[in-house]
């Protein structure tokens, strides 16, 4: 297999893999473009499919962990028939080392306690890696890393993060435009939400500093009801009013 990195000289031709093509793939596009000159790196197979790294010095990361010094993977996705070539092995490969080749302490990365979930690494996958468990927020999502120099302080989820609540009522959404499949059903959810009469406060994130202050482990988006964290996996209208307790 060979890969392909994406700059700000080639991603107006170059696919991102995860949405190829249409407006999710623009807005995308223009979230990375004003990523890079903060060290985004995006790596990506040569064949099209759902198979790439992307990570961010994690002092630049949209996320809020205090992880000085290391590398933070906002996602790593290897999909459907591109499994079990070995392909994720590459990708975390290249990750580690571009950090070892900038000194970093470590990478880190955001995973489920216990089990894989929508939108989150494999932590089992990370295990045998060798990743650890730096901290865990209290709706079970961890900070694991990879330490690549000795005695390398573990990175830690700001408080914000590590006890994720507010103080509203009804639903509130934070999300960002770092996925495309939000930029798709983020509007969705808002229609059927007017549509049925469901409280639903939407907040969209759009620089940094209120990324890494958002009062949750993930920022990409992270769904509240009646100030409870809910989950990070992108809901699609119908998923929505499921949660909200309406089938159709």
């Amino acid at each position: 297999m060979n890969y392909i990195k994406i700059t700000k000289e080639n991603i107006d031709k170059e696919h991102i893999c995860c949405a190829m093509s249409g407006k999710q793939s623009l807005a995308k596009k223009e979230w990375l473009k004003g990523r890079f000159s903060d060290g985004l790196v995006f790596y990506r197979s040569e064949e099209r499919g759902k198979c790439f790294i992307e990570y961010i010095p994690a002092e630049n990361a949209w996320v809020p962990v205090e992880a000085d010094g290391y590398l933070y993977i906002n996602c790593m996705w290897v999909a459907g028939s591109m499994k079990g070539h070995g392909y994720a092995d590459d990708l975390l490969s290249e990750c580690i080392r571009d950090a070892n080749e900038k000194g970093k302490e470590g990478i880190c990365i955001l995973c489920a306690e216990g089990r894989k979930r929508e939108f989150l690494a494999d932590p089992k996958f990370l295990a045998y890696k060798g990743f650890k468990t730096a901290d865990i927020s209290d709706c079970g999502i961890n900070l694991t890393y990879l330490p690549l120099k000795p005695n390398a302080e573990p990175p830690k989820f700001k408080s914000c993060a590590k006890h994720p609540q507010i103080n509203e009522k009804g639903f509130t959404l934070y999300y960002t435009d770092q996925c495309p499949f939000t930029f798709y059903w983020v509007p969705k959810v808002q229609e059927a939400a007017k549509e049925h009469g469901i409280p639903l406060k939407v907040i969209h994130i759009t620089d940094k500093e209120t990324a890494r202050n958002v009062p949750a482990p993930v920022t990409t988006y992270a769904l509240f009801k009646d100030g409870s964290f809910l989950t990070q996996s992108i809901q699609s209208d119908k998923k929505f009013l499921a949660l909200a307790g309406i089938t159709e």
